[in-house]
This record gives structure tokens, sequence and C-alpha cells, in this order.
């Protein structure tokens, strides 16, 4: 298992510009999280201060996991959204969880993290209150399906893996 530092260092694909937005601001920070509701994590801050969304470098695309309908041993984490206003930045960010958690009927307070309808990665802040250190949780929305995948978000940076070292 790598430690936070050493997976923040080549967290972000360096050549995909998808979901990238214009960097972080500590005004968009507060802005989140008056939205949101909640305190958002330092770890997730800190990946997004150096980049604000977009695609994670293939070394930490996955994460170990119990079995799900996507695979018997892990999950993707293939991309992180960024902070800006909801409905402005012509991409999904995190602003836009309180309108998809809505539309995908999704179990709430979560923060989403990543995912495209089917499944989500999201930060659940249902039994640690809006002040508290989430666990980040999968959330099978058709199969009605949820995944404990880390505590908190440092833990679950530190268990991420490259999906090639998979089986198919």
């Amino acid at each position: 298992m790598a430690s936070f530092e050493q997976v923040a260092a080549g967290f972000w694909h360096p050549e995909i510009e998808h979901l990238r937005l214009p960097p972080l601001t500590d005004e968009l920070v507060i802005d989140a999280e008056r939205n949101l509701g909640v305190a958002l994590p330092l770890d997730l801050l800190h990946l997004l201060w150096t980049q604000n969304g977009g695609v994670i470098a293939d070394a930490w695309d996955a994460c170990p996991a119990d079995t799900t309908f996507y695979a018997d041993d892990h999950v993707p984490f293939e991309h992180l959204y960024g902070i800006a206003p909801a409905g402005q930045a012509g991409t999904i960010t995190l602003l836009d969880t309180p309108y998809l958690v809505q539309e995908w009927d999704l179990p709430s307070p979560v923060v989403l993290l990543s995912g495209q309808g089917h499944y989500w990665l999201a930060l659940d802040y249902r039994d640690c209150g809006p002040e508290g250190n989430p666990p980040v949780v999968w959330i099978d929305n058709e199969m009605k399906h949820e995944l404990s995948l880390a505590p908190n978000f440092r833990t679950f940076v530190e268990r991420l893996t490259a999906s090639a070292a998979f089986p198919e």
C-alpha cells in the first residue's frame, strides 16, 4: 500500500484534460462547503489544489473491493470531480451532488466523488455528520447495493492501485 503522499505526487493523468476545471480558489472551497452543507476532507482538498478535477493516472485508477457488478475484486476510480459552481462548468462537479442525488434517488447526505449514474463513489456523511470525517462508499444504483471502501478519504487514496493489476 502506497502512502498518501506517494499517490498524491502522481495522482492526476498528466495528458488528459477531461473534467479538469480552472484552479481551485479559497472562495470556491468555502462556497462548496456551504452549498453541500459539509466540511470536505482536507486530503481531498489537497488533491484538488494540485488539479481541480480530472482523470486519475493509470497507476491509481482502481480500489480493491468486495464483489460488485463491475468486478469480483475492485471498483473503478477513473476520475475525480472538481469544484466549480453547479451547472456552470460544462461538466459534472462536486456541487452537482444535490441534483444527482435527487435525479438518481441516492442516499443523502453524500458528496459524489466519481461515477456515472449506475454507480457512484461518494463521501458518506450519514453517520459522521456534516463536520465528520466521512467514509468512502461505492453505491450501486441499479442493484441498490452499497459497499464501504475505506473509513476515510485518506485511507481510500492509500488503497488505490492500477486497474491493470487485476485479472480480467
